[in-house]
């Protein structure tokens, strides 16, 4: 009974050892390994990069012998300042606003000629947007750059894009973000806005007088004309017509110098009963 027991405890205590020397040999070499969300696993054998990637989950690997490197293939922002001239040699000064990503399946060729994100970003990308901005900016004047921002914009996502597409990087966007001048071409620019908009409203002003004035000698002419023609047709005959219709039949009680009444020509005046 008691031989029995002695036997039965060393070998379990064998097994605790030997499960322990798994873990141990696991951790330590790591015959597996998982790939995140996002991710991709550039497989390697003794350093040499493999064409095999690694996609999402769980992957077994050959301890020592390979090892994996992850890069994230997620879209990734970027932004920094630049400056550039415009065609009439204006300093252009923006920020830049990348977001990009590494294209999935081409995750080991960028480790394998560039490296890490990091890497990317300092090696390819970051000299890439300045001289595509230079490139573009070069073909508008300072003007064109502000009222043809979207055009701008377009050029500088299409020639990047093709750019970048040279080192498996993918562009999802870009932005141009506060696009701005030197002080003294801000300035400039303001006082030309100010005196388009003196020379627009002085020609309003201009405009609207020379509308009166020929207002006013429209209607000059107009009252010329109605008091030619109230001439030309009012006889001795009709304003005497036109004073017996107004009369109310009474005559004046202003007396004459000597007492006498004002005698009035009945003579002209129309008998009564007729018209």
């Amino acid at each position: 009974m008691n031989s029995s027991r002695s036997v039965s405890i060393p070998g379990t205590s064998l097994l605790i050892v030997l499960a322990i020397l798994l873990l141990m040999l696991i951790t330590v070499f790591k015959p597996f390994v998982i790939v995140n969300a996002g991710e991709r696993g550039v497989l390697m054998q003794f350093g040499k990069v493999q064409e095999q990637v690694l996609g999402e989950g769980l992957h077994p690997i050959v301890p020592v012998v390979t090892t994996v490197k992850t890069l994230s293939v997620r879209v990734q922002k970027h932004q920094f300042p630049t400056q550039a001239a415009s065609k009439d040699l204006q300093d252009v000064f923006a920020d830049v606003a990348l977001n990009w990503h590494i294209k999935p399946d081409q995750a080991n060729t960028v480790f394998q000629q560039i490296g890490d994100e990091l890497q990317v970003v300092q090696r390819v990308i970051n000299p890439a947007v300045e001289e595509v901005l230079k490139a573009v900016m070069a073909r508008y004047t300072a003007e064109e750059i502000i009222t043809k921002r979207g055009e701008v914009k377009a050029g500088v996502d299409e020639t990047l894009t093709q750019r970048l597409a040279n080192y498996q990087l993918a562009v999802d966007d870009i932005s141009l973000v506060n696009v701005h001048f030197s002080q003294r071409f801000s300035e400039a620019v303001e006082a030309k806005q100010i005196a388009e908009q003196d020379a627009k409203r002085a020609e309003f002003i201009s405009q609207k007088a020379a509308v009166e004035a020929q207002a006013e000698i429209n209607r000059a002419r107009g009252q010329a004309e109605s008091q030619r023609l109230v001439r030309e047709t009012l006889t001795p005959e009709l304003l005497q017509k036109l004073a017996i219709e107004k009369w109310d039949g009474k005559f004046p009680t202003v007396l004459g110098g000597n007492g006498a009444l004002p005698l009035i020509n009945l003579d002209g005046m129309p008998k009564l009963g007729q018209k």
